[in-house]
């Protein structure tokens, strides 16, 4: 009677944690290239009563066994990496991908992490950086005098620009982006971005629309790939899930009650 109270307590966990996890994605709603995240199940330890296939008789075996679990935890939260809506800013600097594949741009401490938030700016140094001043890489730096409107980015990430007192473009340089076998595997570090892992293998660099790479879309931002709909069902679901461990300890709890009163 008492494994019952720890099943529907593990029951309640777990979806406790379904719930942080789907609060997680409403909240990114509007967050730029953002990939919404599943969290999967599993069921934990049985205790085995009796084996299936016991001989009954000489000449019989008993077909079911008898087995109880122990309730289920969380076994992995799982980023969905399905394509987001474009949404047109005619920002210049802004860039859209179409298809699976991340920019890359360097940490503070030299790493790389990896993104899909082509809200681009241009810093100081006249160099292409995302929204938190991270350079991208290959590094991109525009002429003193280039022209901010005559910016151009193509679907294969050429990056040309007009400057001043000319009509003709120059080449300052080329986004290129990144692949992974395993883009599942990534790591989530915050900022809209992702580090590789042992699970998510090598990023395959290479040039956008090309090789199974991404296309890159000028003044376009991916939007997040949360749908509020579907996130407030699952949050009922989740909710529903909840409530009925939470029952079942009450009921294990009133169950207890009345065995621990029959002697009076």
């Amino acid at each position: 009677m008492v494994r019952s109270l720890w099943t529907a307590a593990s029951g309640m966990t777990g979806q406790q944690f379904n719930i942080d996890n789907i609060s997680n994605n409403l909240s990114n709603v509007n967050t730029t290239g953002y990939k919404k995240s599943r969290a999967d199940f599993e069921d934990l330890l049985y205790q085995t009563m009796r084996l299936a296939g016991t001989p009954a008789t000489e000449d019989t075996v008993i077909p079911t066994g008898i087995q109880v679990g122990h309730g289920s935890r969380p076994a992995a939260t799982q980023k969905m990496f399905m394509q987001g809506s474009l949404q047109n800013t005619g920002n210049k600097l802004d860039v859209a991908l179409e298809g699976e594949g991340f920019f890359r741009v360097i940490m503070p401490d030299s790493t790389l992490a990896y993104t899909r938030d082509g809200s681009f700016k241009i810093d100081a140094n006249g160099q292409i950086v995302n929204s938190n001043g991270l350079k991208v890489t290959p590094e991109i730096i525009f002429p003193d005098n280039f022209k901010f409107n005559e910016i151009s980015i193509s679907q294969e990430g050429l990056v040309t620009v007009k400057t001043a007192g000319s009509d003709e473009s120059v080449e300052v340089g080329q986004i290129n982006t990144y692949r992974f076998i395993n883009q599942a595997g990534l790591s989530s570090v915050g900022g809209n971005l992702y580090k590789v892992t042992e699970a998510s293998g090598a990023a395959i660099e290479g040039m956008p629309g090309r090789a199974g790479q991404p296309k890159i879309h000028q003044g376009f931002l991916e939007m997040s790939n949360v749908q509020v709909v579907e996130e407030m069902v699952n949050m009922i679901v989740a909710q529903r899930a909840y409530e009925l461990n939470s029952k079942a300890v009450i009921t294990t709890d009133s169950m207890l009650a009345t065995a621990i009163n029959l002697k009076r």
